[in-house]
This record gives structure tokens, sequence and C-alpha cells, in this order.
């Protein structure tokens, strides 16, 4: 799927079921929702321990709950995001080359 594609399933769910939030509220979300990833992933890989069985989201589930959120705000804000990752990828590829690659010809 792209990620146009993956914007416009994100704004069809969400005017269903109402509108969007307004902006800092979206901010207030995709921070929690990147706080939940950090316990799931402490729960799993660090000294966290679950206070009982099923304490914690899926890190799978916290992930895509970040990329929904992601592609609402961008929705909301009139952003393309195929576009901006594009030439952020572009941008930060010709940024690092030389830096961890050597020799490297791969085109992103």
């Amino acid at each position: 799927m792209e990620i146009k594609e993956a914007q416009a399933k994100a704004k069809k769910l969400i005017l269903h079921y109402g509108d969007f939030w307004p902006p800092l509220s979206m901010m207030a979300r995709i921070t929690e929702e990147v706080g939940e990833l950090a316990r799931a992933m402490n729960i799993k890989y660090g000294g966290k321990k679950s206070k009982r069985d099923g304490d914690g989201r899926e890190i799978e589930e916290e992930l895509a709950d970040i990329l929904f959120t992601t592609l609402a705000m961008a929705e909301a804000q009139g952003i393309d995001l195929d576009k901006v990752y594009e030439e952020k990828v572009r941008k930060d590829f010709d940024k690092m080359k030389g830096v961890y690659f050597k020799d490297d010809d791969t085109n992103c």
C-alpha cells in the first residue's frame, strides 16, 4: 500500500466517526502512543516487569497506532507524506553517503 492510500484510509475512518482532532490534541495523542511503545519495549527488552498478563500491548500494535496517528496528522495538515518522505530519504542518504557506507552506489 502506498503512503497516500494509507492516508486516505485514515481520513475515511476518522471522518466516519467524526472529524480530525485539533492539532495540539493530535500531538498529545502521538506522544501518548510513543510512550506506550516505550513501555512495551521496556517490558519486552528492558527491566520493566509486567504487572499482569496482557499488561502492555504488543510492540507491533503500538507501532501501528503511531503510524495511524502520523497519517492522520499529515492528512489534517494537508501534507503529502509520499512526497516529503521520498525527499527526506533522498536528502538523508546523500548527507550520510560516505559516513556509514564505503563505495556504496545504492540509489534510494
